[in-house]
């Protein structure tokens, strides 16, 4: 039956990403698979879907679980571990441990390092210049002494040794000539001696006696080798077929005709089962994201809406209320009475100032002016005659 091509798929609504799969040819598909899809995923929906909505339920407490709950608890126990274990040995070290250390620090300076830098330039470099001394002192005296004994020693090695050297070693050179031809002689002997005592009958037992006997040994080892290898060979086929007739060929019709389709057939049913599991899994989270938004909104509507219309038409205008009657002229009565007061600590302040000066003018005098400059500005710095000193002042307390 010749079927219609389908026209083109008009757009749909837009599909969260992350439900969205490849889809997947249905070509290669038998009627064994298409018997089990449906019925497998109904079955796998109804389990799925209360599994689903106890993990979302989970999930959204374990969330509402952590950010009110377990999140402050983490802080105020890592503030209270800082507060009791990082904080008193930050204080310790800073406070006790390092002052400690500076005051023995400049404790052993003072004790140990300044006397022993005193000790070492005042008492030990002196007594090690003069022990240097002394010691090149007397290794000037072992060299001299050394270098007269070395010319003796030099005046009797070539005057006495040399010549006795010479005389021996042309008698040792001597004594070597003639035991060198008495022993070229000897090995001359023993050399022919061996050849024809030795060698020659060696040789001709080699040639005429071992050599055929190992021709006919080797022989013999590849003749049984040879019946060995054939007998193993047939031994080997006949084990071959019989183990292939008895063995090889029942399992091969076992896999071909029993475990092969079997395997197929459960192939399919996991297939079908990861697919249902999967699309089940995916419609339950529809359904749980639906009765969430129902509770949710339910929830909002029974207690937030109460509490928000509560907020906005009570609390709102009674706080207004209370802010304008109450705080307002508060603070405004509190920033007029602090302005009061910091304009009487001002003028207390001036008062005592002004107060000062005149007991100062009335016991010092009034300063003395400087004398002004020719061009008719004032000198910035005193004269010559009048210039600062250390026994001198000239502040505006004690000027003379």
């Amino acid at each position: 039956m010749d079927l219609e091509k389908p026209g083109p798929e008009k757009p749909g609504p837009p599909v969260d990403q992350r439900y969205r799969q490849p889809q997947e040819s249905v070509q290669g598909e038998g009627c064994l698979a298409v018997a089990i899809r449906i019925p497998v995923r109904i079955v796998v929906l109804v389990l799925v879907v209360p599994v689903r909505m106890v993990w979302d339920a989970l999930v959204v407490a374990g969330r509402f679980l952590n950010d009110t709950v377990l999140r402050p608890v983490g802080r105020a126990l890592l503030w209270l571990g800082r507060a009791l274990f990082v904080w008193p040995w930050v204080a310790l070290w800073r406070y006790v441990a390092v002052p400690v250390a500076k005051g023995l620090a400049w404790l052993g300076n003072v004790l140990l390092v300044v006397p022993a830098v005193w000790c070492y330039r005042r008492v030990l470099t002196p007594v090690g210049h003069g022990i240097s001394w002394v010691v090149r002192g007397i290794g000037a005296g072992l060299a001299r002494l050394l270098g007269w004994i070395g010319a003796g020693l030099a005046w009797v090695y070539a005057r006495l040794l040399t010549p006795v050297g010479h005389g021996t070693a042309w008698l040792l050179k001597g004594i070597g000539t003639v035991l060198a031809a008495i022993g070229i002689g000897v090995y001359t002997a023993v050399a022919w001696l061996v050849r024809y005592l030795v060698v020659v009958p060696a040789l001709w037992l080699y040639r005429w006696v071992l050599t055929p006997v190992g021709h006919g040994i080797a022989w013999a080892a590849r003749t049984l080798v040879a019946g060995v290898v054939w007998t193993s060979r047939i031994v080997g086929i006949g084990l071959y077929w019989t183990l292939r007739v008895l063995l090889v060929l029942p399992a091969l019709a076992l896999w071909r005709w029993v475990l092969a389709p079997v395997g197929r057939v459960l192939a399919v049913v996991a297939r079908e089962v990861g697919d249902a599991l999967v699309h089940a899994w995916r419609v339950a989270g529809y359904v749980s994201l639906a009765v969430g938004r129902f509770l949710g909104r339910l929830l909002r509507m029974i207690f937030v809406e109460p509490v928000r219309w509560m907020y906005r038409s009570v609390l709102t205008p009674v706080g207004h209320r209370v802010r304008d009657a109450v705080w307002r002229p508060a603070a405004a009565a509190a920033k007029s009475v602090g302005r009061a007061t910091r304009q009487a600590l001002a003028s207390a302040r001036e008062s005592a100032r002004q107060a000062r000066a005149d007991f100062r003018r009335m016991l010092f005098g009034t300063p003395r002016k400087p004398d002004p400059d020719p061009l008719g500005q004032t000198r910035r710095e005193p004269p010559a005659a009048a210039t600062r000193t250390l026994e001198r002042s000239t502040t505006a307390l004690t000027k003379e």
